[in-house]
């Protein structure tokens, strides 16, 4: 019996040593240095599913994404279309009778499927006003004034509805994307206008708060935003739009138990509106929540009208836990192939640029456009070879692609309202049509698409040739955009393996056969004016196990983590997060879950290895948080500072920065009359719940000296649900 008190000696230590390391080889679990890895033997697990499957909900990157305004799509039920003022077919601010009926209906005749398409965004599914907003006469059609997100948009139809389009849709191998909008609910304020609805939230029909009867703190009550500042941004209002207080600890319960809901409906994946606008602290704890429950791809709206880095936007999308809209990458696109601002080299430099400041750019989401910006054929002056060059990008380049419901059918509008009228027509002959459903299958089949790197291989100001490559896969795309002149392309290189290719669409727009030899030269070839083609190599055989893609890339111990890649194997092997092996829940050879192990919270890279012992690549920046989190607001009053000086705050857990001054939270704000102004400073924080935490503030100025409080450590023991804030004084 073994008594915790008793050290052995080194003799009987070693003897003990040796004895273990007969047991535990013959058991095939561990093995002494230098000798092969074997873990096959003692590891049945399920094999689970392939990284296509469309069970794989936390990875989207074989997928090619579908937006719907669902309203403006099919109706498929006209015994739910609302009646009043809220109905009118011929007014674009208005319902016009689209519904998951009419969504189910067309997934039936198989318009998704034969397009490639294997995922379908929708509009909010919650219940939204059913009035008019006064303001501007618009009704809520696009699911973005929520009144109650535990019921249906009953013109969309009923949760029965809602259940038999996932179900559908799965059948047919498509995955469902709600748009879910936690910032806000309807309009409540804009000078002296009254708003019958007031802003009202509430909960499977019972009242929480309206905007101005607000006693809870349900709401923030600051002015419109000015969007001057990233703290203007979060605590102001849109356009009047009743903001909600994440940091009140009911709003906060109200929108875990309401994704969750959603998401326990079959639900595959979030868009989440505005997450420029609410707190990256309370978003972070929201999203450690929903990976708990279910691990789902989530990806949010940043909007950016440009082409630049934006610091704060990069950094949300690589330590926020959820993939960002990549607008830098749809307005390079729209200024080179739709308006013609840009060249080819302007759009080579941003692919180059976001590869580099996205940690993984192919878990950004794509798109040429959207509902807030002009449909592309108009922004092209309806000249569609542009519309359908810029597909072969969209769908060629690094990221999830995304379709705009009816661009495909060359639809046309400038902004809001415009850009989102009735789908024109289910024509499966239009040529952008057929581009799409050319291309979008090799998501599936080719992993160079859905997890490769990016090169560029061949450029002008007109023509742009690049290729993806993942582990011998190769895809080449060639793209000319000048319409009047033919150009002789000449000097190009590739991965390709040596041999000929057929361009992928069949010369569908102009593009033509190569060969390539054995060097990986191509012989000069001419590409038509306005030509674009795509060849495609597919590796039968791995050469070793590769790590293409780890969702989510944050999470607590226990949560569930989806690997993808190639050449794993049919026999389960190891995963580690650092030195530490994480059980293996499912594998197969291009899937693997496992969950995220006990370890110090940090950052991990996170390595496979094979029955065979061979090592995949090191995948890096998986976040090991603490625990269950939970949203705290810190503050601090009478932190004076110079100019150029900020305060941070650092503290005992991984959260806060452990301690380390260079990982500090911050820098904090202190510019919002109803929560904190200078020399008061605030940050909203995601931390472990029912934790102790030790903590200070510290000043950084622009050359990062480093002033600590002085005195004792703060102390605060967090709540272990809901949210909390905290307020202490600066200790000079």
């Amino acid at each position: 019996m073994y008594h915790k008190n008793v050290r052995p000696g080194k003799k009987y230590s070693r003897f003990l040593a040796a004895v273990l390391a007969v047991f535990v080889v013959s058991a095939g679990t561990f093995v002494s240095a230098g000798m092969p890895v074997v873990h096959a033997a003692v590891q049945s697990v399920p094999a689970g599913v392939k990284d296509t499957s469309v069970s794989n909900a936390a990875n989207f990157s074989t997928d090619v994404i579908y937006q719907i305004v669902t309203d403006r799509f099919l109706d498929g039920d006209p015994s739910n279309n609302p009646t009043g003022a809220i109905f009118d077919k011929n007014n674009l601010q208005k319902y016009h009778g689209g519904d998951w009926a009419g969504i189910t209906k067309e997934l039936n005749n198989n318009y998704f499927t034969n397009m490639g398409v294997t995922a379908l965004w929708i509009s909010s599914p919650v219940e939204n006003i059913e009035t008019v907003d006064p303001s501007n006469n618009c009704a809520a059609y696009h699911g973005y004034w929520a009144k109650d997100f535990f019921r249906t948009n009953p013109y969309f139809g009923s949760i029965r509805d809602f259940q038999t389009m996932v179900s559908t849709a799965h059948s047919k191998g498509i995955k469902i994307v709600i748009d879910f909008a936690p910032n806000h609910t309807s309009t409540a304020e804009d000078g002296n206008m009254v708003f019958p609805d007031d802003g009202r939230l509430y909960r499977d029909g019972q009242l929480i708060s309206g905007f101005k009867s607000d006693t809870q703190n349900i709401f923030n009550h600051e002015s419109w935003s000015n969007f001057s500042t990233y703290e203007n941004c979060i605590y102001h209002s849109l356009y009047g739009l009743a903001d909600l207080n994440h940091m009140n600890t009911t709003v906060d319960t109200y929108m875990k138990d309401a994704v969750n809901k959603w998401l326990s409906l079959g639900v595959d994946g979030l868009r989440v509106d505005a997450v420029k606008h609410m707190e990256p602290g309370w978003q972070k704890n929201w999203l450690s929540n929903i990976y708990t429950h279910k691990p789902v791809f989530v990806f949010g709206e940043w909007f950016n009208g440009g082409t630049s880095s934006d610091s704060q936007m990069d950094s949300f999308a690589n330590n926020s836990g959820m993939s960002l809209l990549n607008f830098r990458f749809a307005n390079a696109v729209r200024n080179t192939l739709g308006s013609d601002n840009s060249t080819m080299k302007d759009l080579d430099s941003v692919v180059s640029a976001t590869s580099s400041d996205y940690r993984e750019v192919n878990d950004q989401v794509t798109f040429i456009d959207n509902h807030d910006m002009s449909r592309f054929m108009t922004l092209s002056n309806n000249n569609g070879r542009d519309l359908e060059n810029a597909y072969v990008v969209l769908l060629t380049s690094s990221g999830v692609p995304t379709v705009y419901y009816g661009s495909e059918q060359y639809a046309t509008g400038s902004s809001d309202p415009y850009n989102r009228g009735d789908m024109p027509s289910f024509n499966t002959g239009s040529r952008a049509y057929k581009v799409i459903s050319k291309l979008a299958p090799l998501r599936k089949s080719n992993p160079a698409l859905a997890y490769g790197t990016s090169k560029q291989c061949w450029l002008s100001n007109d023509v742009y040739i690049y290729e993806r490559e993942f582990d011998g896969n190769v895809v080449l795309t060639a793209v000319n955009r000048n319409e009047g002149a033919a150009c002789s392309v000449s000097g190009l290189r590739t991965d390709l393996p040596a041999g000929s290719y057929n361009d992928v669409m069949g010369g569908l727009l102009g593009g033509n056969s190569i060969s390539v030899s054995s060097s990986g030269a191509v012989p000069a070839f001419t590409l038509g004016a306005g030509a674009s083609a795509v060849w495609q190599y597919t590796k039968p055989q791995v050469s070793a196990p590769q790590i293409g893609n780890v969702d989510p890339m944050i999470g607590i111990a226990g949560n569930t983590v989806t690997i993808s890649g190639r050449g794993f194997g049919s026999t389960a092997g190891n995963v580690t997060f650092g030195m530490k092996q994480a059980q293996v829940r499912t594998w197969n050879d291009s899937c693997i879950t496992v969950a995220v192990p006990s370890v110090t919270p940090g950052i991990y890279s996170i390595q496979v290895t094979t029955a065979d012992g061979a090592k995949s690549n090191a995948y890096a920046g998986y976040e090991v948080m603490t625990g269950t989190q939970v949203p705290v607001r810190f503050k601090v009053n009478n932190a004076t500072t110079n100019y150029g000086t900020n305060v941070y705050l650092v503290g005992s857990v991984e959260e806060l920065g452990n301690w380390n001054a260079a990982k500090a939270v911050g820098p904090l704000f202190n510019n919002t009359a109803s929560i904190g102004s200078y020399p008061t400073w605030f940050y909203d924080v995601n931390v472990p719940a029912g934790t102790k935490i030790d903590y200070k503030f510290i000043k950084k100025d622009s050359s990062g000296n480093v002033v600590w409080e002085s005195g004792n450590n703060h102390t605060t023991v967090t709540p272990s649900s809901g949210a909390a804030t905290v307020t202490v004084d600066w200790q000079d």
